[in-house]
């Protein structure tokens, strides 16, 4: 036999070809390529909401005038913002939430949790997505009045989101499936500012008094 191949059956296959790792580094580069996008898109959105915006309220305030398609751009773009953004914090897991029960579940606990929540939030996805297209299909008629813009743009938001999040949660969902997933992936939410917020001050609480109480063992001592 080879001694390439011995070396290879004796290390279990861990020097695999470099071919094979293609597709994986394939999607990666066109995963980071449409979250790069994505972002783009968001900041050049909020950007332009933040300047239409304000020149709108200083023309209206200081000149008695203002800019018309402003008000429906803005509406445009804030639309596209919040839903792109919405695909944006599911690939990162930065959707706010409450992980205080399945933290403390064992590892077929917390994968049973994702699994069924994946699937309620895959249904919903499809539901959003049929009721989307519906409204996309009858807004192809319909201009909106002062850009004349096609209501089938305003819509397709929602075409968007529930295909990007739907296709995030079929990947997270045969990542748990296969085992691949780790702890940390398995609990698919961010904390919320306020729990963050309430448990720093409980420990603030807790130094202070350990602190005093601390202080007050040092007085009868010096007392004494």
């Amino acid at each position: 036999m080879d001694r390439s191949v011995d070396s290879r059956l004796d290390h279990g296959f861990a020097e695999l070809p470099p071919d094979l790792n293609l597709p994986s580094e394939e999607m990666k580069a066109i995963e980071k390529y449409l979250m790069h996008a994505m972002n783009t898109v968001i900041v050049v959105s909020l950007a332009l909401m933040v300047i239409m915006v304000f020149s709108n309220v200083v023309l209206r305030y200081a000149f008695n005038s203002g800019i018309t398609v402003t008000e429906e751009l803005s509406r445009f773009l804030f639309l596209w913002l919040i839903f792109i953004g919405a695909i944006v914090a599911m690939k990162e897991s930065a959707h706010l939430g409450v992980d205080t029960l399945i933290t403390r579940l064992p590892r077929a606990g917390k994968v049973a949790c994702v699994l069924a929540s994946n699937a309620l939030m895959l249904w919903v996805c499809y539901l959003f997505f049929v009721g989307s297209w519906r409204q996309t299909v009858l807004g192809m008629g319909t201009d909106m009045p002062a850009t004349g813009i096609s209501m089938a743009f305003h819509y397709a938001t929602g075409l968007v989101m529930s295909v990007g999040i739907g296709i995030i949660l079929i990947r997270n969902t045969w990542r748990v499936l296969s085992g691949k997933a780790t702890d940390a992936e398995l609990i698919q939410i961010t904390e919320s500012e306020e729990v963050e917020t309430g448990d720093e001050a409980v420990e603030e609480l807790a130094h202070e008094a350990t602190a005093s109480k601390a202080n007050a063992t040092k007085n009868r001592l010096g007392g004494k």
